[in-house]
This record gives structure tokens, sequence and C-alpha cells, in this order.
């Protein structure tokens, strides 16, 4: 039996756009809802949100019956977080503050078993074969992983043509808020100067056969990055999503 098919990898292969959301409630209940409302792709924050590898693992667990894919964000690019995400049976993860081809060079050998990788073979005792009963998962897995790594600084900006030229890296993510911290505008990801830097990002991702991803949270910057050709886009936050109709809910009736 081979590791299974990475239908979301295929997809940004083959051009198709990937509506997504992200999922920061860190509970399996919540992320179990969220797998029901039809988006392409849901992102499990390990970097803002309060999770673990338990509770990561347990959001893997609710989303396994859903359609929509599930990535994993790390916090941080380390080759032992790497490892253990991939063990608890994540595909597709998602690295923050990628700055330098050699940092993204590093997270592709994490993500890939030796020879040609450091990932360690110990998932015989992991979710990722379901426990030894996926047979073929070591020489099959390799193919099925995908690598998203963001660019969010001045540095990974600078960078950026050097991170796109490594083999093995299957899309791009420009955050935008902390790309707008450091280029100096106090997290305004929409003035003018930071939404042209993006644009130019999306579009060099875009030329050099990579898959260009980005956040959204309100309709006109949501609608703006599809316009730049943002390919896998996520259209909100749970816990956005949550607070802002609960307030608006609350706010409507007392008014009555």
């Amino acid at each position: 039996m081979a590791t299974p098919h990475n239908s979301f990898k295929q997809a940004l292969a083959d051009g198709e756009r990937q509506i997504g959301c992200w999922v920061g409630l860190a509970d399996g209940y919540a992320a179990e809802i969220m797998g029901t409302a039809g988006f392409d792709w849901l992102v499990i924050d390990g970097e803002h949100a309060p999770n673990d590898i338990r509770s990561l693992r347990d959001q893997l667990i609710a989303l396994q019956a859903s359609d929509s894919h599930p990535v994993i964000r790390l916090p941080v690019g380390e080759t032992w977080m790497v490892k253990q995400a991939l063990d608890i049976g994540a595909q597709t993860i998602l690295v923050p503050m990628v700055e330098s081809a050699e940092q993204a060079t590093e997270l592709v050998r994490a993500c890939t078993y030796p020879p040609h990788g450091t990932r360690g073979v110990g998932a015989a005792l992991a979710r990722a074969t379901q426990y030894s009963s996926v047979s073929d998962y070591i020489p099959t897995a390799d193919a099925q992983i995908c690598l998203l790594v963001q660019v969010e600084n001045r540095a990974g900006i600078a960078a950026l043509d050097d991170i796109l030229a490594i083999d093995g890296v299957d899309g791009v993510f420009i955050g935008p808020a902390d790309l707008a911290a450091d280029l100096g505008y106090g997290g305004n990801a929409g003035a003018p100067e930071v939404q042209a830097v993006i644009a130019d990002a999306l579009a060099r991702i875009k030329a050099a056969g990579k898959a260009p991803g980005i956040l959204g949270v309100t309709e006109q910057a949501t609608q703006g990055y599809l316009d730049m050709g943002a390919q896998f886009l996520a259209v909100g936050i749970d816990v956005l999503i949550l607070a802002q109709t609960a307030r608006a809910l609350a706010k409507h009736w007392k008014a009555k």
C-alpha cells in the first residue's frame, strides 16, 4: 500500500485555484466544523495559535473525513518540527519566515527521506503510516509531501528568486502583515507601497512555476490578491469569523 495521494499538491501543480481558511481555535471540534464549510484547504496554525503536537494531531484526525486538505503551519522551520508534523500525518506544511535559498534547501531536505534528505526513518510507529499498515510509505512518501514556504520580510523578498529556484518548494506564501511591518508600515498591508511589493512577489512566484499564496481578511484585500494572481488564497480566519459574527449579533439585538 502506497502513501495517500496529495490532491492539494496536485491541484497546485496543475495551476488550479485553491480557496482556504485559517484554523486558529486550536480545537478538534472547531476544526471538524470548519471541515464542513467547503474550503479546498485549511491551515492548522501552530505559529500563533495555542497548539502543540498533540492538538495538531487531533485536528488532523478531525479533518480526516473532510474534503478540505489540512495544512500545518509550524512555529518555525526546525528540522525536528518538520519531522513531527509529517509523522503525525501531515502531507502539507507551511513554514514561516523563510529568508534564504539555504533555509529553503534545508526544509526540502527535512521533508525528504535519506539518501536525499534528513527526515528520520521512524514512521513505522506513527500516524503517517497508519501505524505500519501503509507498507510502502517510505519509498512513496517524498513525492506526496507538499512544502509551502512563507516569505514575509525584506530579507525574504530580496532572496525570493533564489528561493524560487529550489526544487522541492511547491509554493510560496506571502505574509502580508509581517511584510508590512518589516517594510515600516506597522502591519498595514493595504498601504500602496506594500501592495506593490506583494503584487511583484506574486507575479515572480507564478513566473517561476511555483504556486503563489497569501491571506486576505477583508473583501477588498481578498479580491485584490485574486486579481494579482494568487493561486492558493486563504480568505478568512476562524477566530475572526467567530468573534466578528458574535459581536455583530450581540450589537444587533442589544440595540432593539
